[in-house]
């Protein structure tokens, strides 16, 4: 399965003697503010270790949920609204540092003022059925934004709140929960403990299954900081192929690309044929797969660099590992860095033995040495000639029952960066894996091509 869309909206037309969808039109209410609902910590500044300070990017999500009844209320429009705002207040007792404010520390880090003001809550009405909301599959900022909050003219992200929720009712008597949240509050899997956590409250369930670890200074720096490994995900690579002025010349493409189980052991085979890999999971795969497409599709030359950028959780692989429930970062960034030539030359077995090798070099001196190089140097990931893959197979977004069942679509409302590429599973069995990128015009067509042929 393709979907696509285009960088204005969707790119979709009704046939003839077709009914077109009614588009997405959403009436907002004044926001309001939702603090903890009992007395939590202000005054303080809350510590974001150097794992949360490089991803400081605000993530928007969408969660659907068709009419019914349910253990929160009977479904009414009042009803869902009251419900979710004060299963917020009372979560919030947890989670207090959201209620916080976003500054800077005098060590000029990131930090959270613990000012107690509260989440954003607002809610807000639709012109149409949830049927008509269209596939959350693909990213589609024009429609799905209108989904999800932001605070007008704010320039940066001190001026934007950690998270904001809007609850959008619609004709059908469904609601749509969209969120927007600071990645430098949390990872994807400590998102999802957060929105689970809020679900749990909203049911009435009487602890948490995941209480939050608060304490982040377990990932302070050493001192003095002692960085052993090169740490590549920061180089500045020259483009020397000049792909600013393909992407700058076509319209970007946004396709979304359905691997099923099948499809995905097809992708192992190349990835294991000939014998170089002993083994190579799923992810590992996949991920040089498009990696490989991707340049090909770009039509880079053979000298020009390529890094690839991903995540891998570290909340066991440190030592000791993580506390359970902990609350903020543990992914660190790894990466692997290869020429086009040297890509194109070989099988998939050389991108994904390239993955393969990215993964195991995260060990808990690699990510403490990552930690310690940030102390000393600031340094930022460069997306320069970088393709960065963004895991979100393995989160549970289908879990964030608020008591009217579990969402019947849940997703992305946008790709943070044109470099970027989500995985995201996909179907209630959740063994697909839907790849969502953009590319101009013709690189998109020769990425389809390629993506036909497996």
């Amino acid at each position: 399965m393709v979907v696509e869309m285009k960088e204005n909206g969707v790119a979709a037309a009704a046939g003839a003697g077709e009914k077109a969808a009614p588009q997405l039109s959403v009436k907002r209410g004044e926001p309001t503010l939702v603090p903890p609902a009992e007395p939590t910590p202000t005054g303080e500044q809350y510590y974001l270790s150097n794992l949360d300070q490089n991803i400081a990017v605000i993530v928007q999500t969408v969660y659907c949920y068709k009419p019914s009844g349910g253990a929160a209320g009977d479904g009414g429009k009042d009803d869902v609204a009251a419900a979710l705002r004060d299963a917020l207040a009372r979560v919030l007792v947890h989670y207090h540092p959201l209620a916080g404010r976003l500054g800077i520390s005098p060590e000029m880090k990131l930090t959270v003022e613990l000012t107690g003001e509260g989440a954003v809550f607002v809610e807000a009405d639709a012109c149409c059925d949830l049927a008509d909301v269209g596939d959350l599959t693909k990213p589609d900022p024009a429609a799905l934004g209108q989904l999800v909050y932001s605070v007008p003219g704010a320039k940066h992200i001190l001026e934007m709140p950690p998270m904001t929720a809007q609850v959008t009712r619609f004709k059908c008597g469904g609601f749509a929960l969209g969120l927007a949240m600071n990645h430098c509050m949390f990872d994807g899997i400590g998102a999802m403990e957060f929105v689970n956590s809020w679900a749990e409250t909203a049911r009435g369930t009487a602890e948490l299954t995941v209480p939050p670890f608060l304490d982040r200074t377990v990932l302070r720096a050493r001192d003095p900081p002692v960085h052993t490994f090169p740490h590549h995900e920061f180089a500045e690579i020259p483009d020397v192929s000049d792909t600013a002025a393909l992407y700058g010349s076509q319209e970007l493409l946004y396709r979304s690309f359905c691997f099923d189980p099948d499809r995905l052991e097809r992708v192992r085979a190349l990835a294991l044929a000939g014998g170089d890999l002993g083994r190579c999971t799923t992810f590992e795969a996949l991920s040089g797969l498009v990696w490989r497409a991707r340049t090909k599709a770009l039509g880079l030359a053979p000298e020009q660099r390529t890094k690839l950028l991903f995540a891998v959780d570290g909340r066991r692989r440190f030592v000791p590992p993580l506390p359970r429930g902990y609350f903020g970062n543990g992914i660190v960034l790894t990466n692997a860095i290869a020429t086009a030539g040297e890509l194109l030359s070989a099988p998939v077995s050389r991108a994904a033995g390239l993955v393969q090798d990215a993964v195991r070099m995260v060990t808990d001196e690699y990510m403490r040495s990552a930690v310690d190089y940030f102390e000393a140097t600031r340094a930022r990931p460069s997306l320069a000639s970088t393709l960065l893959i963004t895991t979100w197979s393995r989160l549970e977004f289908h879990g964030a029952d608020f008591g009217w069942g579990e969402p019947v679509m849940s997703g992305p409302v946008t790709l943070p960066e044109k470099e970027v590429i989500l995985f995201l599973a996909h179907g209630k069995e959740r063994k697909s894996i839907n790849v969502l990128l953009g590319l101009p015009a013709t690189a998109m067509d020769a990425f389809q091509e390629l993506m036909d042929e497996i």
